[in-house]
């Protein structure tokens, strides 16, 4: 039996359901392309869960009906496949119910949104960029296999195959969601391809996750914005680029500063400058109002020290540990050859059962 109180906020979602559907009709939405991708990833989400409900309501009166069948049976052998029957059933009605309160809890308002990720070597020298770069290549891998949109803002390289900075922006299906729970800092224990000694050496980089701003979330006027321009620069400092097409952008309210000097037209590096300004100023006022809710608060990445760790890739045991949750996954190389789900959906799974918990508990 459904609860009551389920089946009357589903009937309200698929009012919402139809309603988006309209919206979807009308071609002028194809002309807003931030107000279509958010109707249709809510149409899209809605869709899925009206379909796991119904599969529910289904899969319970299929329950009920082989419940009825197994008292009136007498057959033995019909009364074994009936039994089988119930026992997937049953097995079945509990993942779908479970699928279901997840998809009904409160969703973050970041959810939804396009996001810009940062990654940076912090402590171990040309290892940890190394090490960057594999993590941003298990990153493109994870984003391919989820079907995700890539643009490379901003990157940088070092000699040896590393990275030293690298900066880039995905787009698609419940993006932030998954995401966010890389912002912070990541460890390596193994043996370096440059250590002659076998020695295992311990390295970190910093990873952050931002959503991409709205203009509406900002009030940033063009006043308080100081822009510089100067040549480009490539390994070693030389010039690369015979006109000013690397663009600064500086906000003066609050002196952060981003440049890009990635493409060569002046345009597009402004663009991606003010993108990535934008995004870090979001952050920066979000985790502002979330610290005065919250005073434990603690920012995403920190100083990139080792002690200020969220996750070890301890490539000798063949084991990745999520420390804040206490999620260990045993098959290191398949998660940097882009399964991140290995890691990501336990995580997934706990914080929502700490979110039903606290839902049934208020």
């Amino acid at each position: 039996m459904v609860p009551t109180d389920i089946s009357a906020y589903i009937e309200k979602l698929r009012i919402r359901a139809e309603e988006l559907v309209k919206e979807l009709a009308d071609p002028d939405i194809y002309a807003k392309t931030d107000v279509f991708r958010k109707v249709n990833q809510e149409h899209s989400k809605l869709s899925t869960l009206l379909e796991k409900f119904d599969d529910w309501v289904k899969s319970l009166n299929d329950l009920d009906d082989n419940r009825s069948m197994l008292g009136e049976e007498q057959d033995p052998e019909l009364k074994e496949l009936i039994e089988s029957d119930i026992a997937q059933l049953e097995t079945r009605c509990a993942a779908l119910e479970e699928d279901i309160q997840i998809s009904l809890l409160p969703p973050d308002p970041n959810d939804s949104k396009n996001i810009i990720v940062e990654i940076q070597p912090a402590a171990g020298g040309d290892e940890a960029a190394l090490f960057a770069s594999e993590l941003y290549r298990a990153y493109l891998y994870f984003a391919e296999k989820s079907g995700w949109k890539v643009e490379v803002l901003e990157q940088s390289d070092t000699d040896l195959g590393g990275i030293k900075n690298v900066s880039f922006s995905l787009s698609g299906c419940d993006v932030y969601s998954k995401m966010k729970f890389e912002s912070g800092v990541h460890r390596v224990q193994r043996v370096p391809s440059t250590e002659a000694g076998g020695r295992i050496h311990t390295s970190t980089i910093t990873v952050s996750v931002m959503p991409e701003a709205e203009e509406v979330e900002l009030d940033i006027r063009q006043e308080d914005l100081r822009f510089d321009v100067f040549r480009s620069s490539g390994p070693g400092g030389q010039c690369v680029n015979t006109t000013d097409s690397a663009v600064r952008v500086t906000h003066i309210p609050t002196g952060l500063s981003v440049a890009s000097q990635q493409e060569k037209s002046q345009h597009r590096n402004k663009e991606i400058a003010i993108r990535i300004l934008y995004a870090r100023l979001l952050e920066r006022k979000q985790s502002e109002e979330a610290a005065k809710l919250a005073a434990d608060k603690r920012s995403q990445v920190g100083t990139g020290d080792r002690s200020e760790r969220i996750r070890t890739y301890n490539f000798p045991q063949n084991r990745v540990t999520d420390h804040r949750f206490n999620v260990s996954s045993f098959d290191l190389p398949k998660l940097m050859q882009g399964d991140i789900d290995l890691i990501l959906n336990p995580i997934l799974k706990l914080v929502c059962e700490q979110q039903l918990d606290k839902l049934r508990n208020s």
